[in-house]
């Protein structure tokens, strides 16, 4: 399910629940992996493992093996639809003779979780809810009133996605520019290549291209975005500097996200919200003068349709979630995309204004309602901090514990942009926020007034707010 289909069921399950204890689900069908070869145990001894995507289950399943085989407990995973999937687990919780006892759960929906008696403060026995091993980002994306409610398991957010090969040449020319200073010419060598250089020309100045000079190159604002694009010579092949789904706010948030406060770090604190204001206004303006610049039609353009313009080259920079790794390496292998790629960290909204991308984090909670507490934590515990190694390599989901992923640098550049990013709230009350501003960045887009949409978004959400 997309982002935006996601925040939209997400929307219309809190309409149905908030206010509520989770009422009864009639005739939900869930699948059971039983797991080959595992031998029946008492009730005591079993804990049944609740997840509703459907690209985990090998990996659930061999985890809950592991656990099983080193701990005398039998783990039962069980793949749920992802409609419903929190009332769900509430039902089997009050009435299902095979109670969830622990299971995964999105940031945004441990209020509702919490407040129903399905989560439950953790044990953490193993003290691995740190930031030795997570990020603030994903603490704070598992605390909820300062209680951490859920173990930080993985995450999703956005960053600049470049063409390293039209980088790597631009840089070249810059040095190449800057050493001739309108002399002769001098030779160019990329790092590594001063043996192709003949040895006639070992006396002449040469130019080495390093990564750390094409890093260097990346623009750090859209003020260094717009230069670039203003100086770019570019290949035949690029149809534009930069092009990003403009009608998808986790591709857009970065540019507000310092400044419009939604519940804070943990999105968790009714008092603390600020949307109308000076900065967001700024920002903003940042944002709606884009559109003047680089004329993008926010009806015309799709996530899909961008990453595939990159695949062909015929973009320099692109605005890209974890996803598009694996489609860049599944394009290499077929021959569709000829270049190489690098992440970085996206570009603040001018040298002044700092900005601030969305993250989503997905948690893992232990039941209220469980029997088997102190084996669910330690399940939870064995799942999030010491069996995420390969996490990537076999669902794609990125790690939120630090240790992982540490030799890819593609993943790492996720991380660090994780690192500077902010949740998803948990209010139930601010559940609509998102599909909101994703109307008030598509109105800003296309010139409506900046000043009266901020305001009018404020007091919808205050309202929503006063009425906790």
């Amino acid at each position: 399910m997309g982002f935006k289909k996601r925040l939209v069921a997400v929307g219309i399950a809190v309409c149905m629940l908030a206010g509520l204890c989770f009422a009864a689900v009639r005739g939900m069908q869930v699948k059971q992996d039983n797991g080959e070869g595992m031998l029946s145990f008492h009730k005591k001894d079993t804990i049944y493992f609740w997840y509703s995507d459907s690209a985990m289950k090998d990996y659930i399943t061999s985890a809950a093996v592991s656990f099983s085989e080193n701990n005398g407990v039998r783990v039962i995973p069980v793949l749920a639809s992802d409609s419903e999937y929190l009332e769900a687990i509430n039902e089997a919780s009050l009435h299902g003779d095979q109670m969830p006892d622990a299971y995964i759960l999105s940031n945004e929906s441990l209020e509702k979780a919490y407040l129903s008696g399905l989560a439950s403060t953790i044990l953490d026995e193993s003290g691995v809810c740190t930031t030795e091993h997570y990020p603030q980002t994903a603490l704070s994306a598992a605390t909820y009133k300062d209680m951490l409610i859920a173990y930080p398991y993985f995450y999703e957010t956005s960053a600049l996605l470049y063409n390293k090969t039209y980088l790597e040449a631009w840089t070249a020319e810059q040095l190449k520019a800057a050493a001739d200073g309108g002399g002769e010419e001098t030779p160019i060598v990329m790092e590594g290549a001063e043996g192709e250089i003949a040895e006639g020309d070992a006396q002449e100045k040469r130019i080495t291209v390093t990564p750390e000079q094409i890093a260097a190159g990346i623009p750090a604002n859209m003020d260094e975005v717009l230069a670039f694009a203003d100086n770019y010579d570019a290949a035949e092949n690029v149809e534009a500097v930069l092009r990003w789904d403009v009608s998808d706010i986790f591709y857009n948030y970065y540019y507000v996200g310092k400044y419009m406060v939604v519940g804070g770090e943990a999105g968790d604190d009714e008092n603390n919200i600020n949307i109308y204001n000076d900065e967001t206004k700024r920002c903003l303006e940042v944002y709606q003068g884009l559109n003047q610049f680089f004329s993008i039609e926010s009806d015309a353009v799709t996530y899909e349709s961008v990453v595939q313009d990159f695949i062909e080259g015929k973009l320099v920079f692109t605005v890209a979630t974890s996803d598009v790794l694996k489609k860049l390496e599944e394009a290499k292998a077929n021959g569709s995309f000829a270049y190489e790629y690098g992440i970085g960290r996206l570009p603040q909204p001018s040298a002044e204004l700092q900005g601030r991308s969305l993250s989503v984090t997905n948690c893992v909670a232990v039941n209220g309602y469980s029997e088997h507490k102190e084996l669910a934590n330690r399940f939870a515990a064995y799942l999030t901090s010491e069996y995420e190694d390969n996490l990537y390599a076999r669902t794609g989901k990125l790690a939120a514990n630090l240790a992982a992923n540490t030799g890819d640098p593609s993943l790492m550049a996720f991380m660090e942009e994780y690192k500077n990013s902010i949740s998803l709230p948990k209010m139930m009350e601010t559940s609509n926020f998102w599909i909101q501003l994703e109307i008030l960045f598509s109105k800003v887009w296309n010139g409506e007034d900046i000043d009266s949409q901020i305001k009018a978004l404020s007091d919808q959400i205050t309202s929503q707010i006063n009425m906790r």
